[in-house]
């Protein structure tokens, strides 16, 4: 399966807190079985032994019920949450129904404690902290009054911290399973598109790229007006290749994200260009970086499609007080006086646009240093920080 394939199906994939659902569920079976355990131990001392049993048997089949519609979605599960709360809630309060106050106001409610644990999970699991909070609250405070433990020994018991702590520690377990699952989809999709954009940029170098590049060069050699299709053919290949530079990092889902601009100079080393970065990590936001390395691949397509067949390419990087500083240099045959001014007279913007353009936007400078056959050097320097506009 390709990795475009694995991506659809990750990001078609169920919820991410149906791990937790399935877990809660089966957590709320487990207490089930104490809760059974214990009405058959205390049933003797009810009032309303029958009722008791009613109530106990309404219990299991809610678990049942509540543990399959919560596991499986089959509802929306904001309903089943609510209702478990009510039904959760009422359960304990019928305690009153089937014992006098010498037991209930001594011992547990008729669903257990342990039982009752599991609306406040759920509550925390689908709505999070507060929810869970606010749930475990609830159930505080309707097991104080059926008790009638609103005093000095309130802070005694263990049913408030028990249920409040659950409250709380599922529902940071479900945001954090939640920021995972959010994290793993916009890797997924990061994924999915740099694989197809590799693939078109492997589609257009072995296909369009080596047809100009060849019509460049034959045309060249041929000379007259074939030279003047050379130019624009080799015009129209460093277009491309700058527009496959500026996808090498997907935008949209990282616009807020950081990036090592050095991994995106580097690939643009080649045998004819020789790339320096700093040992360290030159961490920027990843729009400055797409620019930065889009800027440069205009000025290396330049070198190759201006500077002379054996000419040389170095690009520098150095980060320096808040600073980037960006120089390439080649060791061609230079640019004329004038033939920038001229070009982008002709409406040629591969300088005035792709370069400078490019760095205006970021904030930055650019200063070109040239003069014929003494080649070229741009020393570029952007802020790592853009001011808010």
């Amino acid at each position: 399966m390709r990795t475009a394939d694995r991506v659809r199906a990750t990001l078609s994939s169920s919820d991410p807190d149906t791990p937790l659902w399935r877990a809660s569920q089966a957590f709320r079976l487990v207490t089930l079985v104490y809760a059974v355990s214990y009405q058959a131990a205390t049933v003797d001392n009810y009032t309303n032994p029958r009722l008791s049993w009613f109530l106990v048997a309404l219990m299991a089949v809610w678990s049942g019920a509540s543990a399959l519609l919560l596991a499986r979605a089959s509802l929306p599960r904001w309903q089943v949450v609510l209702a478990d709360q009510v039904i959760v809630l009422a359960l304990m309060a019928s305690t009153r129904l089937v014992a006098d106050y010498d037991w209930y106001s001594t011992r547990q409610t008729l669903p257990t404690t342990l039982w009752a644990t599991n609306a406040v999970i759920s509550a925390a699991i689908l709505w999070g902290p507060k929810g869970g909070i606010a749930s475990g609250v609830a159930m505080s405070v309707v097991s104080a009054l059926v008790r009638d433990r609103f005093d000095s020994d309130l802070w005694s018991d263990a049913t408030a911290p028990v249920l409040l702590s659950a409250g709380l520690a599922l529902g940071l377990a479900s945001n954090t399973a939640r920021r995972a699952h959010r994290e793993l989809r916009r890797a997924a999709r990061s994924a999915a598109i740099t694989e197809e954009r590799e693939r078109l940029a492997r589609q257009v170098h072995d296909g369009v790229l080596q047809v100009l590049a060849l019509v460049r060069r034959r045309g060249l050699e041929i000379g007259g007006p074939a030279a003047e299709l050379a130019e624009l053919a080799g015009e129209q290949e460093v277009a491309l290749r700058v527009l496959i530079s500026e996808q090498a990092v997907p935008r949209g889902d990282h616009t807020d994200s950081i990036v090592d601009v050095r991994a995106l100079l580097r690939r643009q080393a080649g045998t004819a260009v020789a790339v320096s970065t700093p040992a360290d990590p030159v961490l920027v936001e990843s729009e400055v970086a797409e620019e930065l390395a889009a800027v440069v691949a205009t000025a290396l397509s330049n070198v190759e499609l201006h500077a002379g067949a054996e000419a040389k390419a170095y690009v520098l990087l150095e980060d320096v007080d808040g600073e980037l500083i960006v120089s390439i240099r080649d060791d061609g045959r230079g640019i004329p006086a004038g033939r920038l001014a001229a070009a982008e007279a002709e409406g040629r913007m591969g300088v005035s646009k792709s370069i400078l353009g490019r760095v205006e936007s970021l904030g930055g400078t650019a200063i070109l240093d040239t003069e014929d056959g003494a080649g070229t050097e741009w020393e570029i320097r952007i802020p790592r920080t853009r001011e808010p506009k």
